[in-house]
Order: structure tokens, then C-alpha cells, then sequence
């Protein structure tokens, strides 16, 4: 697939569509789509290296997401993930996950999402660790930091 989008994200996997996804309407169910982009983003931040995904000590927890869907991916059919952060504040960090149908070429659908890192031990969220910051920065520049 040929597609700007695709080519540059730090993010990029691809999920095969599995017949059991589909619902009555013929085409992959909208809950999937956010299962997909949980997917991109666990994957995101385990390539970030920087997150305790044995929920020990200083993780992440979802605080908001959203879906547009565009096109109703069927099976068969490959979805091809992106996933990049958008901005990072003190408390938070914003991110998108993109959602493309590998037969038909073309966008299906865009999820942005919130996380915060969350402290397993407090039990509460916590701030952004200075580590985290750094590595967004090193993959994508200072301009993506707000510390608003």
C-alpha cells in the first residue's frame, strides 16, 4: 500500500481481519476498530520503550477515545495501524490512530485518544514522566511538547 500516511508514522503494524469481527451489516463491527486502536497504542509505547506493561509501578490508563469511522472494512481484508503521538502535556498525552483497509487502499477510520500515566502503587494518575518526554521528543521534536 502506497500511502504517505502509512510510510512515516514511528507506529505501523498490520491486523488480519477475522470473519468472526464482522456483524449482521457485512462489515467489520465498530467495537473493533477501537480494539485496533488500543492495539497501535500499547504497540506504540512498547516500541517508545519507555512503559512498565507488567502494570507494576508507572503505566498508562486510557482516559478518553474517540472513533470516525469513513469506510466499513470487510472481511477479508487486512487493517494496517498507525499510530502517532499529536501532543504531550504535564498530565497527559494525546495520540491518533490511523485505520486503513490494505485491499481497498484507503482510510477507514481515525481514533484519537488520551492517556495518563497512572501510578500502579498510588492507585492514582501521575505526571508524565520527564523519561517519557524525552523519548517523544527524541522521535518528534520539541514542538510536540505543552507543558501548558
Amino acid at each position: 500500500m502506497k500511502n504517505k500516511d502509512t510510510e512515516s508514522p514511528f507506529f505501523k503494524t498490520e491486523i488480519q481481519v477475522q470473519w468472526g469481527e464482522m456483524d449482521a451489516a457485512q462489515h467489520v463491527n465498530n467495537v473493533n476498530y477501537l480494539r485496533w486502536a488500543e492495539t497501535a497504542r500499547i504497540g506504540f509505547f512498547e516500541k517508545l520503550n519507555v512503559l512498565d506493561l507488567d502494570f507494576k509501578i508507572l503505566g498508562i490508563i486510557l482516559a478518553w477515545q474517540d472513533c470516525k469511522y469513513i469506510f466499513p472494512i470487510k472481511f477479508p481484508d487486512t487493517a494496517i495501524l498507525t499510530y502517532d503521538i499529536t501532543s504531550v502535556f504535564n498530565d497527559r498525552i494525546h495520540g491518533e490512530c490511523k485505520i486503513y483497509s490494505k485491499t481497498n487502499n484507503k482510510i477507514a477510520a481515525i481514533s484519537k485518544s488520551t492517556v495518563m500515566a497512572y501510578d500502579y502503587n498510588k492507585l492514582a494518575k501521575a505526571e508524565i514522566p520527564t523519561e517519557w518526554k524525552e523519548q517523544i521528543i527524541s522521535v518528534y521534536g520539541k514542538q510536540i511538547i505543552d507543558l501548558g
